[in-house]
């Protein structure tokens, strides 16, 4: 019987556009301000599922390579902080509607098998910094990153030496 692993489906931004962030995640946060999101961790959660056996992880990839949906171009333009969760974000003024739907659907199949889901209404965003100790300041508004969303990603999260890592475990295309 394998360990149940610690699941969630996401957007995974280019590799350019990381680190593109990260450089302006550094050039913009003080380095006291909490600790970075490493570059190749950054993602958009649709859907965490928590604590998943082999089964339920064979069923919701069942039911995701099931959905059938356009692709979409995501722009990231806003930036927050929530005290509360001791996080600052990247995120998008205006969800495109492609990625609503797309987390709806995920965060319904796993409602539906047994994933406890937040009451909380979706916030697409990209933790950029974790355990800020106090309010930050938030850069004005003009930056702006872009890029069409063509799959979405099934993670795992493991941590181990002090590190948490998140291992892509199967990608969906989004249909043209």
């Amino acid at each position: 019987m394998s360990e149940p692993k610690r699941l969630f489906f996401a957007i995974e931004p280019p590799a350019k556009i990381q680190r593109q962030i990260v450089r302006w995640r550094a050039a913009n946060f003080p380095a006291e301000a909490g600790r970075p999101v490493a570059a190749a961790n950054l993602h958009l959660t649709l859907a965490f599922l928590g604590e998943v056996s082999a089964e339920k992880q064979q069923a919701l990839s069942a039911m995701a390579g099931r959905i059938r949906q356009p692709g979409f171009t995501l722009n990231l333009d806003d930036a927050g902080q929530w005290l509360r969760s001791r996080v600052v974000w990247l995120g998008t003024r205006q969800p495109p509607r492609g990625l609503l739907q797309l987390a709806n659907l995920l965060r319904a199949q796993a409602a539906r098998s047994g994933c406890y889901q937040s009451p909380q209404p979706f916030h697409p965003h990209l933790t950029l910094l974790r355990n800020t100790n106090h309010a930050v300041a938030i850069p004005a508004p003009g930056f702006s990153w872009s890029f069409p969303v063509t799959e979405f990603v099934l993670y795992e999260s493991v941590f181990s030496q002090g590190r948490t890592r998140y291992t892509p475990l199967t990608r969906w295309p989004l249909s043209d």
